[in-house]
C-alpha cells in the first residue's frame, strides 16, 4: 500500500507542469548559463519589456566565496551585476539606477566610488543611492542592487 502510496505521488510530480518562467503578462525570469541559482523563493533578475530589474548583488567570487579583502569584494559584487546585465544585451552604461547598501557606509563608500568610476570609465554615472544597514546576508559588506535598460531585440 504505502508503495502504491509513493509510486502515485511520484507519478502526479513527474507529470506536473515545470515552473514558469514568464507571467501572462510577460515578464520572464533571468537566470543565464553558469549563474548562481537562488536558494529560496527569489530570483537573480526579471525582464520587463525593455526594463531588466537585478537582485541585490553581493561580492560572491566565482568558487562561491566571499574574497577577505573589501576592495575586491566591491569590486566583484560590481562585476557580477556586469555578467548579469550581459546575459540579457546590457552594458553598465545601460544602469539606469543603482542602490548601494553597505554594512558601514563611512568605511566602503569611497571604495565603491573608487570601483564603480573604474569599471564605468567615463561619465555618465547611473542615479546612485547608498545606504548603510545594520546587516547583510551573510555579513557581508555590500549589495547593489540594479535596474538597466536593454531593448528587447527583435
Amino acid at each position: 500500500m504505502k508503495a502504491s502510496l509513493l509510486l502515485g505521488a511520484a507519478a502526479l510530480l513527474l507529470s506536473a507542469p515545470a515552473v514558469a518562467q514568464t507571467s501572462p503578462n510577460g515578464v520572464k525570469a533571468i537566470s543565464p548559463p553558469g549563474a548562481p541559482k537562488p536558494v529560496g523563493a527569489w530570483g537573480l533578475g526579471s525582464r520587463a519589456g525593455d526594463l531588466v530589474f537585478m537582485a541585490g548583488m553581493q561580492g560572491f567570487g566565482p568558487d562561491g566565496k566571499l574574497p577577505p579583502d573589501p576592495e575586491t569584494r566591491i569590486r566583484q559584487a560590481f562585476l557580477n551585476i556586469k555578467a548579469l546585465a550581459a546575459s540579457e544585451g546590457a552594458s553598465l552604461h545601460d544602469c539606469v539606477r543603482v542602490t548601494v547598501y553597505l554594512s558601514d557606509l563611512h568605511r566602503y563608500a569611497g571604495i565603491v566610488d573608487k570601483v564603480q568610476a573604474e569599471l564605468w570609465g567615463n561619465p555618465p554615472y547611473p542615479p546612485r543611492t547608498m545606504v548603510e544597514v545594520q546587516r547583510l546576508f551573510d555579513d557581508d559588506i555590500i549589495e547593489v542592487d540594479t535596474v538597466f535598460y536593454a531593448p528587447v531585440k527583435k
